[in-house]
């Protein structure tokens, strides 16, 4: 026979809090993409055809180097929040859960600390 309430079936499970943070940075970052995307496609088309000096002098302004770097921390962080979703919807062996959400976490951030290193670089030379 089960005597408990529901309320103390139901504590302790569910939401440890992280959850809703979790789903709002995921639709910030995917409404922030979307202008700058849109501006990173935009210029990519444009400089398809230009030289090497052209590419240089044109990441090397301050509006383009800020969008750049702001593209590249909000596309990882993004991709990050669903791989991680993504993981933990999957993968069912805890430790292994979570060995590879660090090791996840952990590649992108290299990635995108390397892509911004980068891009400073390049900024410095023009």
């Amino acid at each position: 026979m089960d005597y408990q309430t529901p309320l103390a079936k139901a504590k302790g499970l569910g939401s440890a809090k992280a959850g809703t943070g979790h789903f709002w940075m995921q639709r910030i970052t995917a409404i922030t993409l979307i202008p700058l995307s849109l501006w990173m496609v935009s210029y990519t088309q444009q400089l398809l055809g230009a030289s090497h000096q052209d590419m240089i002098l044109w990441l090397s302004g301050p509006l383009d180097t800020t969008l750049a770097i702001a593209w590249i921390v909000a596309a990882f962080y993004h991709a990050a929040l669903g791989l991680q979703v993504v993981i933990e919807d999957y993968v069912h062996t805890e430790w292994m859960k979570i060995s590879s959400i660090w090791l996840m976490k952990l590649t992108f951030l290299f990635f995108a600390i390397a892509a911004i290193v980068a891009i400073f670089r390049i900024s410095m030379i023009g």
